[in-house]
């Protein structure tokens, strides 16, 4: 093992110890319970804690106040944020943050005093940023669809087919609909007419594919946490005088689902380590699409069975595993849905064996 891979590795580590005190993946869901179908979907103070710790600006260069990191420590705090279910909106921060290198308002966003949400989306099942919406001469008219946790939003990066901009919440000719997910968070409909917006210099596009990596470590940590409680769960449920966990079929079970979580984490975790390594062009596009399918689909199949296994009780509201199929739900059309991403990978990829 070379040195520059045990640094990396070091960094990693280092890295999930840091999300120990906020995203432990040991800690119960109260305070997931209490925030969840409440404005705005998480905790301000958690947030500016988050902020504190650097994380917004992991990928940031050291002269833009971020700790020039690289995709592998990003998608280890992203994964620790779905181990532990944590709803505050690091990924869509990150995201504009990323956008916004050089933009005055970065410190403010970076230390959490201002909360910046990416508004790119104009219909369902694409990629596509800005087609019908413009920012032209300081006015932005438009409407962006499925704004992750808008409610909690200060400002949104708007994309148009004109560039970039971004406008206040409360700024005239904004109207903001708020629809509440399955997980309890919530989506924004924002409407602009002549609505003032101020010129934004960034390439939304390279920050949108970080984004969908970042979901796709995500739902790592949330599959790979709710099958660790699956697991605990048949060692400790006794049916007919036993553990159900020695039954030779929830064993088969429980090992294809085993199988499911390794195979995302090995594609996740080898796609951060090839962006970190420099790939560049469609043979990036085509990795970050192969994580997301995978990720989105084993998220899915892991955190239904992982109710299935539960029982009876596994399909009550009170019983944990659901929050995590809430979430998975949710999650597994943000960023390009995995039939998106599949088609992609077939179109872009260079070596179709990868798949």
């Amino acid at each position: 093992m070379s040195a520059a891979t045990d640094d990396r590795n070091e960094s990693v580590r280092l890295i999930r110890e840091s999300a120990a005190g906020l995203a432990p993946r040991t800690g119960d869901f109260r305070r997931i319970r209490t925030l969840r179908f409440n404005d705005p979907g998480f905790d301000r103070a958690v947030w500016k804690q988050m902020c504190e710790m650097g994380w917004p600006g992991l990928r940031l260069s050291e002269e833009s106040g971020g700790s020039a990191l690289g995709m592998a420590e990003y998608c280890a705090i992203a994964e620790e944020m779905g181990a532990a279910l944590a709803p505050e909106p690091l990924i869509q921060v990150a995201m504009a943050a990323r956008v916004m290198q050089g933009d005055p308002l970065l410190s403010r966003i970076l230390s959490g005093d201002m909360v910046v949400i990416p508004a790119w989306q104009e219909r369902a099942a694409t990629l596509d940023t800005g087609t019908d919406t413009t920012v032209a001469g300081g006015r932005a008219n438009g409407k962006k669809l499925f704004i992750p946790m808008a409610a909690g939003a200060d400002a949104f990066l708007v994309s148009g087919r004109d560039g970039l901009a971004l406008v206040e919440r409360d700024a005239p000719g904004v109207t903001l609909t708020i629809d509440r997910t399955q997980d309890g968070g919530n989506f924004g409909t924002l409407s602009l007419t002549d609505a003032p917006c101020t010129p934004i210099e960034g390439d939304i596009a390279a920050a949108l594919e970080e984004a969908a990596l970042a979901t796709s470590a995500y739902l790592l940590g949330a599959m790979d946490r709710v099958f660790a409680m699956t697991v605990d769960y048949l060692k400790t449920r006794v049916q007919f005088g036993k553990p159900i966990g020695s039954f030779q079929a929830l064993q088969h079970r429980a090992a294809d689902l085993k199988i499911q979580v390794s195979l995302a984490r090995a594609s996740v975790e080898s796609v951060a380590t090839a962006l970190d390594s420099g790939l560049t062009g469609p043979a990036r596009l085509a990795a970050i699409s192969r994580a997301k399918a995978r990720a989105s689909d084993s998220g899915m199949l892991v955190c239904r069975q992982a109710i299935q296994l539960h029982g009876g009780i596994g399909y009550t509201d009170e019983a944990d595993p659901g929050l995590f199929l809430r979430k998975a739900m949710v999650l597994v059309n943000l960023y390009g849905s995995p039939a998106l991403h599949r088609s992609r990978f077939a179109t872009l990829a260079v070596d179709t064996d990868e798949g």
